[in-house]
């Protein structure tokens, strides 16, 4: 069996069973699995109570909450916090550019 390498951060994303949110906590988990790789130790999704809760942490700290932050986050958004949290130089490529509006 393989364990979480623990120097590296885990991500946690806790969804909401009865609002049916797994595809969406399994879609969020493979869009930061492929863009962050082999610099998490792992990224796992729990099941939560009823409620409509969707909460995403890094090693505990609470980076992303549905209610809090006014609904779901857009993958561009959840990248740039993760990114912000564990490795604040590391450069994003198109997600870190902004459009001129031109």
């Amino acid at each position: 069996m393989t364990q979480t390498n623990p120097t590296k951060p885990v991500v946690t994303i806790t969804y909401c069973t009865g609002c049916n949110w797994l595809l969406r906590a399994g879609w969020m988990a493979q869009e930061l699995l492929q863009t962050f790789s082999t610099n998490l130790g792992g990224v796992t999704l729990i099941p939560g109570e009823m409620g409509g809760v969707y909460e995403v942490t890094v090693d505990g700290t609470l980076i992303w909450e549905r209610k809090r932050d006014g609904g779901f986050p857009e993958a561009k958004e959840l990248k740039a916090r993760l990114r912000d949290h564990i490795d604040p130089t590391r450069d994003l490529g198109h997600i870190d550019k902004h459009s001129d509006g031109a």
